[in-house]
């Protein structure tokens, strides 16, 4: 049982080995949260077996094996399997096992997998694994518009990106609590007070409504808890950001560090935003500029049919934290990088036409992400923009 290697840019659209049908044994695997629904192809067998596990991973490598077994028997040596399931709650974990156990194991892009647009259209686990496997099986020919496959990251690829992820999520939760806090206060008439200072929590029992009145005590003992659970939400964050420094500052020519370093000297460009899109888009192996644009989803998704002609607006197929992350960028780019060629770019087209201000930001988050990827992969500095000196 061996794996083909064939070196070749990241194409997911389509598989370029040579698939002989004879000695390749074909499965997908359709996944639940309390069962796995495994169907085959198997050379030599005319019937296309359906089986039904619990969700164990030694079962399934039995169940291969019996297969593989079973074409034997029937004169067909088996030299590849090729196993796929759709990228979901699961995550990468069966493919980095199966391919530990020298199985080739692919991530099928869920949206990617064509279904019928039937207003009500039959789904059930069984139908579900026929789509896949016809999906699949078009792939593996090396035919485009069946399916795209999933780039499978290692554990180290993964476990990079959770820092900045669960930052993220920080930020929204003190922000959640911040927002519950001054709702409070407004409800009771309090308007001149910040939650967000150290001593807040201390300055809770000295204020006083518009009616003279005390906070009432069980309104006064939820604000402490939402000021004590902020206090700790603020103080994660600081961890998490001291410990991304002290990483860089340890390591600074270790992988993909360097574009980290490379980025937060573009003026404009923060720590934080660099490390997000260094583990979320630039360390991956990109085609080209497209591909790039196209993983952030900030590619259109135009609508055509005979004389209509329109857009319905950008895709949003892709990576939401980096297009937010972008957009946002991408309106800060232009406060700090004014004299560069990307920032004049949008000026000149929006000076007499404020409306479109918006869509074109989305244009130059685009052009600026790619612009960074060049960077990055490239060193190339774009046009006019500003780098902080070399640490």
């Amino acid at each position: 049982m061996t794996k083909p290697k064939t070196k070749t840019v990241n194409d997911f659209s389509r598989c370029l080995d040579p698939l002989d049908m004879d000695a390749t044994l074909i499965a997908v695997i359709e996944m639940s949260q309390s069962s796995w629904l495994v169907a085959g192809i198997v050379p030599g067998v005319e019937r296309q077996p359906l089986k039904k596990l619990a969700i164990d991973e030694d079962a399934l490598l039995s169940l291969l094996k019996r297969w593989r077994a079973e074409a034997e028997k029937n004169g067909h040596r088996i030299t590849r399997i090729a196993v796929a399931f759709e990228a979901g709650h699961d995550g990468f974990w069966l493919a980095r096992w199966l391919a530990a156990q020298g199985i080739e194991a692919h991530v099928i892009h869920a949206s990617s997998v064509a279904v019928t647009r039937e207003h009500r259209r039959a789904k059930t686990d069984r139908l579900d694994t026929e789509l896949l496997k016809r999906g699949f099986l078009g792939w593996l020919r090396g035919e485009r518009g069946h399916c795209k496959m999933v780039a499978v990251p290692t554990l180290a690829e993964e476990d990079a990106k959770r820092p900045s992820r669960e930052r993220e999520t920080l930020v929204g939760e003190a922000s959640r609590i911040i927002t519950r806090i001054k709702s409070a206060f407004v409800r009771l008439g309090i308007r001149s007070f910040n939650p967000k200072l150290k001593a807040a929590a201390a300055r809770l029992e000295t204020l006083r409504t518009p009616e003279g009145a005390p906070i009432p005590p069980n309104t006064l003992a939820a604000l402490k808890r939402d000021l004590e659970r902020h206090q700790i939400v603020k103080k994660q964050i600081r961890e998490l950001e001291q410990t991304r420094l002290e990483i860089l500052t340890q390591a600074p020519a270790k992988g993909p560090n360097v574009m980290v370093l490379l980025l937060a000297r573009v003026i404009g460009i923060g720590v934080e935003t660099a490390d997000m899109l260094v583990r979320e888009v630039l360390s991956r192996t990109m085609r080209d500029r497209r591909a790039v644009a196209r993983y952030a989803g900030l590619t259109g998704s135009p609508d055509e049919s005979g004389a209509k002609r329109r857009d319905k607006g950008l895709a949003r197929s892709g990576n939401a934290r980096v297009r937010h992350g972008m957009i946002q960028l991408a309106w800060r780019f232009l406060l700090f990088q004014k004299d560069s060629a990307l920032a004049q770019w949008y000026r000149q087209r929006t000076a007499n036409a404020p409306s479109t201000r918006k869509p074109l930001i989305v244009a130059l988050a685009r052009k600026l992400l790619i612009a960074l990827w060049r960077l990055a992969r490239d060193g190339v500095v774009p046009e006019g923009v500003q780098l902080r000196p070399a640490a």
